[in-house]
């Protein structure tokens, strides 16, 4: 029988996860196939959602799956049975069927953590996925036709990480150019820690608080939302803040595919792995992306939930589950450059480098970087075999991704 590997998951790390296993079976000449399963063929560019147009925020794969070899296998994965080696797996037609594997690639990404809060999953918004953020987009430009009531122009923005910053950013031009340059606009982050971007250290912070003040966007910190309903938030400290509009962006979790494969894992639910990312409890299967906890160096700093390391991880962990497969040596990953670029709407960027996360460059010059970034460094490779297979290269580290 045809040996197999699968990688579960679409995104950056599944991407390029399957486009490197194929890379080292076509060097070797192997007769190994690679698939990936996914609900649906193609690459949402998740770091863009709190861009303008979210529903266009996404990368059809099926040529580029054709010309590289690649089965794609369109489903929701439902059980992973590493005893078994095999897959439980349901089509969009509620049909179920399993699928056996030599090695696997889990790279199913995460999800946003969505809390017991009253009023949450009735009345708040997300742009965790592409059909959320669509679905925010949509009622943002709805609020023309709606009666020009208190709160009508104004945004609550839960949690004050990278994607509240971003999406806070955005909003109050995004809103003027929707409800008109005089209308009553208000952008509110409220951020349950005691500062702005908690995750992104001291570094930034200066910038960031320039950047949203220049904006007009607030920021309550220290506290946290009590409640939602259809006309606002309470916080903790018993504010009511008037607004049509709450979007949630607090919190990730991995996917909840790693509670089934035997192993360790990290308060975010991402599986421990080694230097190869393999689950060293489950040997026939690896993790990349927001599925694995991932040592990038010998300092001690761990993989973040970024497209960043997505990227780096899918290409190693690929690469490792064909040369597990084939029997050749494997390629620790590494990846001990960090940087980060901030977007910060019409006022810039911040881009810092390290993991002290020292600034390099803000405002205008960074936005310049980040707009490469997000247009031409994520997106996939085109549909030329020998282009997409030499780019899924684990050991090419050019342009830090």
């Amino acid at each position: 029988m045809r040996r197999r590997i699968l990688v579960i998951g679409a995104g950056f790390a599944g991407l390029w996860g399957a486009l490197a296993a194929m890379r080292l079976i076509d060097l070797h000449g192997a007769d190994v196939e690679v698939a990936v399963v996914a609900p649906e063929p193609a690459l949402t560019l998740r770091p863009r959602l709190y861009e303008a147009e979210a529903a266009t925020m996404s990368a059809p794969l099926e040529e580029l799956f054709r010309a590289t070899g690649i089965g794609f296998v369109q489903g929701v994965v439902e059980a992973i049975r590493t005893a078994d080696g095999e897959i439980d797996v349901v089509d969009a037609a509620g049909t179920r069927f399993s699928l056996a594997y030599d090695r696997l690639v889990l790279a199913a990404g995460s999800r946003a953590v969505r809390p017991d809060i009253p009023g949450l999953a009735a009345h708040a918004f997300s742009i965790d996925r592409l059909d959320e953020a669509a679905a925010f987009e949509a009622h943002l430009h709805g609020l023309v036709a709606s009666p020009a009531t208190p709160g009508r122009g104004s945004v609550v923005v839960v949690g004050g990480g990278f994607t509240g910053i971003e999406i806070a950013a955005e909003l109050p031009a995004r809103l003027r150019a929707i409800l008109g340059a005089e209308a009553p606009v208000r952008v509110v982050i409220v951020e349950q820690a005691g500062e702005i971007g908690p995750d992104l250290g001291a570094g930034p912070r200066p910038v960031i608080r320039e950047a949203l003040a220049e904006l007009g966007v607030e920021c309550r910190l220290g506290v946290r939302v009590a409640a939602i309903d259809a006309h606002g938030a309470v916080t903790s400290t018993g504010e009511r803040i008037a607004a049509r509009s709450v979007l949630w962006t607090a919190g990730q979790q991995a996917t909840a595919l790693t509670q089934q494969i035997p192993g360790a894992r990290d308060r975010l639910g991402r599986l421990h792995v080694d230097r190869e990312l393999r689950v060293p409890t489950a040997p026939q299967v690896f993790a990349a992306g927001d599925a694995a906890c991932a040592a990038t160096d010998e300092a001690g700093h761990h993989a973040m939930m970024s497209c960043q390391h997505a990227l780096r991880l899918g290409r190693s962990a690929g690469n490792n589950a064909a040369a597990d497969l084939l029997g050749i040596a494997a390629l620790p990953y590494s990846q001990p450059r960090y940087v980060t670029c901030l977007d910060l709407g019409p006022w810039g960027a911040v881009l810092t480098e390290g993991w002290d996360r020292k600034v390099r460059l803000a405002g205008p010059e960074a936005k310049a970087i980040k707009r490469q970034i997000n247009r031409v460094v994520i997106a996939p490779p085109r549909a030329d075999r020998r282009e997409a297979l030499a780019a899924a290269d684990p050991a090419d580290t050019s342009g830090g991704a």
